[in-house]
Protein backbone atom coordinates (compact mmCIF):
# COMPACT_ATOMS: atom_id res chain seq x y z
CA UNK A 1 0.00 0.00 0.00
CA UNK A 2 2.52 2.61 0.77
CA UNK A 3 4.52 1.69 -2.37
CA UNK A 4 1.74 1.57 -4.35
CA UNK A 5 3.62 -1.51 -6.10
CA UNK A 6 1.33 -5.15 -6.54
CA UNK A 7 4.75 -7.08 -5.93
CA UNK A 8 6.07 -5.50 -2.34
CA UNK A 9 6.45 -7.16 0.04
CA UNK A 10 8.73 -8.16 2.95
CA UNK A 11 12.13 -8.95 0.36
CA UNK A 12 11.17 -6.00 -1.65
CA UNK A 13 12.81 -3.39 1.21
CA UNK A 14 15.41 -6.06 2.43
CA UNK A 15 13.19 -7.85 6.31
CA UNK A 16 13.92 -10.96 5.08
CA UNK A 17 17.23 -10.76 3.46
CA UNK A 18 18.47 -9.10 6.49
CA UNK A 19 17.10 -11.61 9.15
CA UNK A 20 18.32 -14.75 7.12
CA UNK A 21 22.09 -12.81 6.81
CA UNK A 22 21.40 -12.17 10.83
CA UNK A 23 20.61 -15.51 11.92
CA UNK A 24 23.39 -17.22 9.21
CA UNK A 25 25.92 -15.24 10.91
CA UNK A 26 25.12 -16.20 14.78
CA UNK A 27 25.51 -19.71 13.37
CA UNK A 28 28.68 -19.11 12.04
CA UNK A 29 30.06 -17.04 14.71
CA UNK A 30 28.43 -19.96 16.96
CA UNK A 31 26.57 -17.96 19.29
CA UNK A 32 24.15 -20.01 19.86
CA UNK A 33 26.31 -21.81 22.40
CA UNK A 34 26.75 -18.37 24.36
CA UNK A 35 25.15 -17.19 27.43
CA UNK A 36 22.18 -16.03 25.29
CA UNK A 37 21.82 -19.98 24.15
CA UNK A 38 18.28 -20.48 22.13
CA UNK A 39 17.56 -16.75 22.13
CA UNK A 40 20.66 -16.03 19.82
CA UNK A 41 19.87 -16.77 16.76
CA UNK A 42 16.32 -14.88 16.91
CA UNK A 43 17.91 -11.95 17.97
CA UNK A 44 20.49 -12.11 15.62
CA UNK A 45 17.72 -12.24 12.98
CA UNK A 46 15.90 -9.01 14.47
CA UNK A 47 19.04 -7.25 14.35
CA UNK A 48 19.77 -8.17 10.50
CA UNK A 49 16.17 -7.12 9.78
CA UNK A 50 16.29 -4.14 11.56
CA UNK A 51 19.60 -2.93 10.71
CA UNK A 52 19.20 -3.78 7.10
CA UNK A 53 16.13 -1.54 6.76
CA UNK A 54 17.84 1.64 8.65
CA UNK A 55 20.41 0.80 6.02
CA UNK A 56 17.33 0.92 2.82
CA UNK A 57 16.06 4.27 4.38
CA UNK A 58 19.16 6.14 4.99
CA UNK A 59 20.69 5.24 1.68
CA UNK A 60 16.86 5.88 0.13
CA UNK A 61 16.61 9.54 1.55
CA UNK A 62 17.17 12.25 -1.16
CA UNK A 63 17.38 15.40 0.87
CA UNK A 64 14.54 15.60 3.40
CA UNK A 65 12.28 13.00 1.80
CA UNK A 66 12.12 9.57 1.19
CA UNK A 67 10.56 8.68 -3.01
CA UNK A 68 9.10 5.42 -2.61
CA UNK A 69 11.18 4.27 -5.82
CA UNK A 70 14.71 5.35 -4.41
CA UNK A 71 13.59 3.19 -1.41
CA UNK A 72 12.92 0.39 -3.50
CA UNK A 73 15.91 0.55 -5.87
CA UNK A 74 18.16 0.69 -2.82
CA UNK A 75 16.31 -2.18 -0.34
CA UNK A 76 16.50 -4.33 -4.26
CA UNK A 77 20.30 -3.60 -3.70
CA UNK A 78 21.10 -4.37 -0.12
CA UNK A 79 18.23 -7.07 0.05
CA UNK A 80 20.76 -8.77 -3.03
CA UNK A 81 23.82 -8.04 -1.34
CA UNK A 82 22.51 -9.65 1.83
CA UNK A 83 21.32 -12.78 0.28
CA UNK A 84 24.65 -13.30 -1.89
CA UNK A 85 26.28 -12.78 1.86
CA UNK A 86 24.16 -15.59 3.44
CA UNK A 87 24.35 -18.10 0.28
CA UNK A 88 29.04 -17.08 0.52
CA UNK A 89 28.40 -18.21 4.70
CA UNK A 90 26.30 -20.98 3.95
CA UNK A 91 28.65 -22.21 1.22
CA UNK A 92 31.77 -21.90 3.96
CA UNK A 93 29.81 -23.68 6.77
CA UNK A 94 29.59 -27.44 5.42
CA UNK A 95 28.89 -28.80 8.59
CA UNK A 96 26.10 -26.40 9.31
CA UNK A 97 24.24 -26.27 5.84
CA UNK A 98 21.18 -27.91 6.67
CA UNK A 99 20.06 -26.04 9.81
CA UNK A 100 20.92 -22.97 8.04
CA UNK A 101 18.95 -24.19 4.99
CA UNK A 102 15.65 -25.14 7.26
CA UNK A 103 16.06 -21.53 8.88
CA UNK A 104 16.15 -20.37 4.74
CA UNK A 105 12.91 -22.42 3.89
CA UNK A 106 11.02 -21.53 7.35
CA UNK A 107 9.06 -24.29 9.41
CA UNK A 108 7.98 -24.29 13.21
CA UNK A 109 9.67 -26.59 14.34
CA UNK A 110 11.53 -24.23 17.30
CA UNK A 111 7.35 -22.98 17.72
CA UNK A 112 6.90 -22.79 21.62
CA UNK A 113 5.26 -20.70 24.30
CA UNK A 114 8.55 -18.84 24.69
CA UNK A 115 8.94 -17.73 20.83
CA UNK A 116 5.25 -16.74 21.86
CA UNK A 117 5.50 -14.76 24.78
CA UNK A 118 9.21 -13.33 22.62
CA UNK A 119 7.37 -12.17 19.39
CA UNK A 120 3.70 -10.79 20.86
CA UNK A 121 5.00 -7.98 21.56
CA UNK A 122 6.59 -6.39 18.65
CA UNK A 123 3.68 -8.07 16.27
CA UNK A 124 1.19 -5.94 18.48
CA UNK A 125 2.87 -2.75 18.96
CA UNK A 126 3.87 -2.70 15.18
CA UNK A 127 0.41 -4.00 14.27
CA UNK A 128 -1.04 -1.31 16.24
CA UNK A 129 0.58 1.43 14.53
CA UNK A 130 -0.32 -0.17 11.29
CA UNK A 131 -4.08 0.23 12.38
CA UNK A 132 -3.73 3.76 13.39
CA UNK A 133 -2.03 4.52 10.12
CA UNK A 134 -4.59 2.98 7.96
CA UNK A 135 -6.16 6.36 6.81
CA UNK A 136 -3.61 7.94 6.17
CA UNK A 137 -2.41 5.08 4.01
CA UNK A 138 -5.47 5.04 2.39
CA UNK A 139 -4.82 8.80 1.36
CA UNK A 140 -1.37 7.43 0.18
CA UNK A 141 -2.80 4.94 -2.57
CA UNK A 142 -3.83 8.08 -4.42
CA UNK A 143 -0.93 10.40 -4.91
CA UNK A 144 1.84 11.88 -2.46
CA UNK A 145 1.12 15.14 -3.29
CA UNK A 146 -2.46 14.84 -3.16
CA UNK A 147 -2.47 13.49 0.48
CA UNK A 148 0.40 17.00 1.22
CA UNK A 149 -2.66 19.09 0.38
CA UNK A 150 -5.18 16.99 2.61
CA UNK A 151 -2.98 17.59 5.60
CA UNK A 152 -1.25 14.03 5.34
CA UNK A 153 3.39 13.90 6.62
CA UNK A 154 4.05 11.84 4.09
CA UNK A 155 7.22 11.43 4.96
CA UNK A 156 6.56 11.16 8.84
CA UNK A 157 4.01 7.97 7.78
CA UNK A 158 6.32 7.04 5.32
CA UNK A 159 8.98 6.58 8.01
CA UNK A 160 6.21 5.20 10.88
CA UNK A 161 4.57 2.55 8.92
CA UNK A 162 7.97 1.57 7.65
CA UNK A 163 9.07 0.92 11.19
CA UNK A 164 5.86 -0.94 12.48
CA UNK A 165 6.42 -3.65 9.24
CA UNK A 166 9.89 -4.14 10.03
CA UNK A 167 9.27 -4.87 13.55
CA UNK A 168 6.43 -6.97 12.99
CA UNK A 169 8.29 -8.68 10.06
CA UNK A 170 11.48 -9.15 12.11
CA UNK A 171 10.21 -10.55 15.06
CA UNK A 172 7.96 -13.55 12.97
CA UNK A 173 11.28 -14.04 11.00
CA UNK A 174 13.24 -14.38 13.85
CA UNK A 175 11.62 -17.35 15.42
CA UNK A 176 9.76 -19.21 11.97
CA UNK A 177 12.96 -18.68 9.60
CA UNK A 178 12.19 -17.36 5.92
CA UNK A 179 8.69 -18.42 4.87
CA UNK A 180 8.26 -17.57 1.20
CA UNK A 181 5.26 -15.73 -0.64
CA UNK A 182 2.72 -15.00 2.17
CA UNK A 183 4.13 -11.68 2.59
CA UNK A 184 3.22 -11.26 -1.46
CA UNK A 185 0.34 -13.83 -1.84
CA UNK A 186 -1.81 -13.29 1.31
CA UNK A 187 -1.86 -9.40 1.28
CA UNK A 188 -2.95 -9.41 -2.08
CA UNK A 189 -5.41 -12.57 -2.03
CA UNK A 190 -7.15 -10.50 0.71
CA UNK A 191 -7.44 -6.86 -1.81
CA UNK A 192 -8.57 -8.87 -4.25
CA UNK A 193 -11.64 -10.28 -1.94
CA UNK A 194 -12.48 -7.49 -0.15
CA UNK A 195 -11.00 -4.46 -1.53
CA UNK A 196 -8.32 -1.85 -0.74
CA UNK A 197 -9.34 -0.07 1.89
CA UNK A 198 -6.72 -0.73 4.80
CA UNK A 199 -9.19 -0.14 7.79
CA UNK A 200 -10.64 -3.97 6.88
CA UNK A 201 -7.09 -5.13 4.75
CA UNK A 202 -5.15 -5.16 7.34
CA UNK A 203 -6.37 -7.34 10.19
CA UNK A 204 -8.03 -9.38 7.24
CA UNK A 205 -4.21 -9.92 5.86
CA UNK A 206 -3.45 -11.12 9.52
CA UNK A 207 -6.21 -13.45 9.99
CA UNK A 208 -5.70 -14.90 6.51
CA UNK A 209 -1.88 -15.38 6.77
CA UNK A 210 -2.56 -16.58 9.93
CA UNK A 211 -4.92 -19.52 8.68
CA UNK A 212 -3.16 -20.58 5.90
CA UNK A 213 -0.04 -20.46 7.40
CA UNK A 214 -1.56 -23.21 9.70
CA UNK A 215 -3.20 -25.05 7.29
CA UNK A 216 0.09 -24.80 5.24
CA UNK A 217 2.28 -26.14 8.53
CA UNK A 218 -1.26 -29.18 8.88
CA UNK A 219 0.24 -29.57 5.49
CA UNK A 220 4.13 -29.90 5.75
CA UNK A 221 3.31 -32.64 8.55
CA UNK A 222 1.02 -34.80 6.81
CA UNK A 223 1.56 -35.23 3.09
CA UNK A 224 5.01 -37.31 3.34
CA UNK A 225 4.69 -38.48 7.18
CA UNK A 226 6.45 -38.84 9.21
CA UNK A 227 8.34 -36.84 7.19
CA UNK A 228 7.93 -33.28 7.60
CA UNK A 229 8.17 -30.81 4.72
CA UNK A 230 9.62 -27.62 5.13
CA UNK A 231 7.40 -25.02 5.27
CA UNK A 232 8.09 -22.31 2.81
CA UNK A 233 8.22 -25.45 0.16
CA UNK A 234 4.14 -26.03 0.91
CA UNK A 235 3.77 -22.60 1.10
CA UNK A 236 5.05 -21.80 -2.42
CA UNK A 237 3.50 -24.97 -3.78
CA UNK A 238 -0.04 -24.33 -2.16
CA UNK A 239 -0.37 -20.14 -2.44
CA UNK A 240 0.95 -19.20 -6.08
CA UNK A 241 -1.62 -21.82 -7.72
CA UNK A 242 -4.26 -20.08 -6.20
CA UNK A 243 -3.11 -16.15 -6.12
CA UNK A 244 -2.81 -17.01 -9.53
CA UNK A 245 -6.43 -18.23 -10.10
CA UNK A 246 -7.56 -15.24 -7.93
CA UNK A 247 -5.46 -12.65 -10.59
CA UNK A 248 -6.51 -14.22 -13.74
CA UNK A 249 -10.32 -14.18 -12.47
CA UNK A 250 -10.07 -10.72 -11.24
CA UNK A 251 -7.81 -9.79 -14.22
CA UNK A 252 -9.50 -6.45 -14.53
CA UNK A 253 -10.15 -5.16 -11.63
CA UNK A 254 -7.28 -2.88 -10.11
CA UNK A 255 -5.42 -3.60 -6.94
CA UNK A 256 -4.67 0.11 -6.19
Amino acid sequence: GLFRNPLADPYLIGVASGAGLGAIGAVALEWPRSALGVLAIPLAAFAGASLTVALVYGLGRVGRSAPTTTLILAGVAIGTLASALTTFIMISLGSQAMRILSFLLGGYGGAGWDAVIAVVPFALVGFAVMIASARPLNVLLFDEEQAKQLGIDVERVKLILIAAATLCTAAAVSFSGLVGFVGLVVPHTARLLWGPDHRRLLPLSALLGAGFLMLADLAARVVLAPQELPLGIVTALVGVPFFLYLLRRAKHAAFF
